[in-house]
């Protein structure tokens, strides 16, 4: 590791795992924690979900969303990534002095209208201001508690022969927000942040699969897109996963950004996207389920679980050749959630 921290450290590729690997889990370690999901499954009289996360998104305002609606649909995308029906939030406020109250009450709007909209309520929080060129302008905090509906095997259960199936197009958040910030895109651009909740098509692909023994695992592809998290999947494991390039759901606006800023859209974070891997004989029904819910019409079958070049993610491209998708290394992306 190097000595002193870098931004590298918060692109969630290899540096991050580095950094939870050798420092948070040895200093934390325990049951819950160490199974490095969305969420944390906490035993009690009824077996809760539990999430953290923090928002420093810049610009905190992009197209499709801000950082309000983010902070709402992040830690509730997570909680539902754990099998979890989300319910409570809890919401931190660091404000940097001069801040436009106008812009703090559309925030504010936002999260309210969001919360709604997903189906929880902000119980607790906090607000602290630092001093002017302490900050940069809002950053926000949250953590989520929601009541287990769906116990997944996680990716100890994913077997040779299964389908990866996704809910939609692939890296509009990161690509949005990038172009957001170079002041590349224009009032009429269609390139849009896929920032939404996922908790009615994570549901609605739970109740479909018939249990968690055939709905492996959920994830919703954040930082490090797609590429990223479906080396989570794979790394130190006896499979592999072979993706088909003809069939990955990119839209023409986010190729062009990605063209444009020297990017791989399966490396650019969704924020309202779920990669899903579930048994064969349940794939039709997942993905009708799926394509039912709003904002889930384009789910489709990405790829399949192998046993080719285990711990690998492989890209079969449009020509026929094959190359292997790593984690993401160095900094790609920062600051996009």
């Amino acid at each position: 590791m190097d000595d002193r921290i870098t931004l590298d450290y918060g692109s969630g590729g290899l540096k991050t795992s580095e950094l939870i690997e050798s420092v948070l889990l040895p200093a934390f370690d325990n049951r819950a924690l160490s199974r490095l999901g969305d969420g944390a499954l906490l035993d009690g009289g009824e077996k809760l979900v539990f999430s953290t996360d923090s928002f420093v998104v810049s610009p905190w305002k992009f197209p499709g969303g801000d950082i309000g609606k983010l902070s709402v649909c992040g830690t509730v995308n997570d909680l539902c990534m754990a099998g979890g029906a989300p319910k409570y939030l809890s919401l931190s406020f660091i404000l940097e002095e001069g801040f436009p109250l106008s812009d703090f009450r559309g925030i504010v709007a936002s999260i309210a209208d969001e919360a709604r909209a997903a189906g929880v309520s902000i119980v607790t929080g906090d607000t602290k201001v630092v001093e002017a060129g302490k900050g940069d302008g809002i950053y926000i905090n949250t953590a989520g508690i929601g009541f287990l509906r769906a116990d997944l095997p996680g990716r100890e259960g994913i077997r040779p022969g299964d389908a990866v199936l996704i809910s939609g197009s692939i890296g509009c958040h990161g690509a949005a927000v990038m172009m957001a910030r170079s002041g590349l895109l224009s009032e009429n651009s269609p390139l849009r942040s896929d920032c939404r909740p996922l908790h009615r098509i994570s549901a609605a692909a739970a109740d479909a699969a018939g249990g968690g023994a055939n709905l492996r695992v959920m994830r919703d592809p954040t930082r490090g897109g797609v590429a990223t998290t479906l080396n989570e999947f794979t790394d130190n494991m006896p499979f592999s996963i072979e993706l088909d390039e003809t069939v990955l759901p990119i839209d023409p606006s986010v190729n062009a950004a990605c063209d444009m800023l020297g990017l791989d859209p399966l490396y650019c974070a969704c924020e309202g996207r779920m990669l899903a891997v579930c048994a064969p004989g349940s794939e039709g029904a997942v993905l009708d389920a799926m394509r039912r819910i709003p904002g889930g019409e384009q789910s489709v079958r990405i790829g399949t679980v192998t046993e080719e070049m285990p711990g690998k993610v492989l890209l079969k491209t449009s020509i026929g050749g094959r190359r292997i998708l790593p984690r993401l290394t160095g900094l790609q992306l920062p600051r996009i959630c």
